[in-house]
């Protein structure tokens, strides 16, 4: 095992924030001088992306959280049918590493495999909040023609909310899409949200790490530069409990 190695076998730990607090230190600071993990990080993150409101709480559309969370299991049980032939397909081919010395071809899959068991986790932690939640929110969004909505199934046990934007088109050049909390002390940037309107963009998230209890939920269209703690944009949704 290389000194390298170590730092691939973790590429998906960091992504999942998983790592201890030394250990996600040393990993940042190889990222500025590695070029492949950090080519492999991003791309992680994008595959998890997928992994944002002054209304009383109001059920869903009809049959919209049956399908969400249709989609939900059908998605979890492809996974649950792939995941033994990723395998095997893994202990094959360290048995032909070990006969031919294919060593890079080995680590490729080991990877695959490391990300197919995170995107298995992220799916199982939002059926969980799905199936647990105890509040569920939404409104209608409607945008450039096309009507869509942001749902929160909020799980007060475990502090965790899946979100859910559908029916949005992408955001125009220059644009994205934020989500954020609203708290007594203002609001905290959390996620983007990368819309398709043939499919939702659904999110799984902790509270923000701050003091101040969460009151809603707000998103936005930002200009790509904005970087600071406060929207510049235009709101589209705003929830309030």
């Amino acid at each position: 095992m290389t000194a390298h190695d170590w730092y691939t076998e973790n590429r998906a730990g960091f992504v999942a924030r998983s790592l201890e607090p030394d250990e996600e230190r040393t990993f940042r600071d190889h990222l500025a001088r590695c070029e492949e993990c950090r080519r492999e990080v991003e791309a992680l993150e994008r595959e998890l992306g997928w992994l944002p409101m002054a209304v009383r709480p109001a059920a869903p559309a009809p049959g919209f959280a049956r399908r969400t969370a249709a989609e939900v299991l059908d998605r979890r049980s492809r996974w649950r049918r792939r995941f033994p032939l990723a395998a095997a397909a893994v202990l094959a081919l360290a048995a032909g590493t070990a006969a031919f010395g294919a060593r890079r071809e080995g680590r490729e899959l080991r990877v695959q495999l490391v990300r197919n068991e995170v995107r298995l986790a992220a799916l199982q932690d939002t059926l969980s909040v799905l199936r647990r939640a105890n509040n569920v929110l939404q409104t209608r969004i409607s945008m450039g023609g096309h009507q869509g909505g942001m749902l929160i199934f909020q799980d007060a046990a475990s502090h965790r909310w899946c979100v859910i934007v559908h029916g949005l088109p992408p955001a125009p050049v220059g644009s994205k899409y934020q989500f954020w909390f609203i708290t007594e002390s203002g609001m905290v940037r959390s996620v983007e949200v990368n819309a398709d309107p043939s499919r939702p963009a659904i999110m799984t998230l902790p509270m923000p790490g701050v003091r101040a209890p969460v009151m809603g939920a707000a998103l936005t269209m930002e200009p790509m530069r904005n970087r600071s703690d406060e929207p510049e944009g235009v709101t589209l949704a705003h929830l309030v409990f």
